[in-house]
């Protein structure tokens, strides 16, 4: 009889956030294929659990898949955790998960903690609908062009950032999202777990270290119908294009779309009033 593989989600932070079923699972089964095999082993040695592990991560899940495989044909359970949380979601695992399926071998969740899940049911905001977005991009270019993209999603949004960023990512939030609030999760079920919500537009004024594991979620733009210029007073529209290019190194052009993002217009019609307040303004 063929092997299963158990996608087993351990504690991201508080070990009591094991549940029964994954404790029963990591004890039963013959080998743990673990992101990080000492992470794992503390969680094991907490719960006096013997099962032999093998480390299965990124940088060679590729020649680890064929043996797992192999043990898994041989007819041995495994199980997949990852360093923290819901293997797969952000972190390695998907290729064996894959490949399990494909080759007929049963694949089988052991539900538990996640920190996206954590953040989002704190966080206030809707749920019904919502978008995971993994890690913000570390390259400068990336990231203006990633957070720029937030301007067109609508739903609740979650990801997740490093502790030497979060700064510079509250204020990019602060000057693009200007009328969304977001909810910063740091350390989500730890010792010093903190949450702060506020507007985006304070972001970078929000009283939280830059130490720990961030998440971060975004609570859905505001549904309007705002599509006709008369409809947005000038000097708001002004005011936040003036805001883009003194506060952000990018182009008129740039600024301009992310304006008529944020007020629901057209690119046209932002150029139109910006060049009818300087025809306007000129002596």
């Amino acid at each position: 009889m063929p092997g299963r593989l158990f996608v087993v989600s351990t504690p991201i932070g508080n070990l009591e956030d094991l549940t029964l079923r994954a404790l029963s699972t990591l004890k039963t089964v013959h080998l743990i294929a673990a992101e990080d095999t000492r992470r794992t082993g503390t969680l094991l040695k907490h719960f006096n659990i013997s099962t032999p592990t093998t480390s299965y991560h990124e940088h060679n899940e590729r020649q680890k898949l064929p043996g797992l495989l192999e043990k898994l044909a041989e007819g041995h359970d495994i199980a997949l955790v990852s360093d923290a949380g819901t293997p797969v979601v952000a972190d390695p695992g998907q290729r064996l998960t894959a490949a399990a399926l494909d080759r007929g071998f049963q694949v089988i969740p052991v539900p538990g903690a996640s920190a996206v899940l954590s953040a989002l049911s704190a966080s206030g905001f809707p749920a019904d609908q919502f978008v995971f977005l993994g890690f913000v991009p570390s390259r400068s270019s990336d990231r203006e062009r990633w957070v720029s993209e937030l301007l067109n999603e609508h739903r609740t949004i979650v990801f997740f950032e490093a502790p030497h960023r979060i700064d510079d990512l509250l204020t990019k939030l602060s000057i693009t999202l200007v009328d969304r609030p977001i909810f910063v999760g740091r350390e989500m079920t730890k010792l010093h777990e903190q949450g702060v919500r506020v507007a985006a537009s304070e972001a970078i004024h929000a009283a939280i270290p830059a130490r720990g594991e961030f998440t971060v979620v975004v609570g859905p733009r505001a549904q309007t119908n705002v599509m006709d210029s008369e409809l947005v007073k000038d000097e708001d529209v002004t005011s936040y294009f003036d805001q883009m290019t003194n506060s952000r190194d990018i182009s008129r052009r740039e600024a301009v779309s992310l304006t008529a993002k944020h007020f629901g217009l057209s690119t046209n019609s932002v150029y139109a009033l910006l060049e009818r307040l300087k025809a306007s303004s000129a002596p």
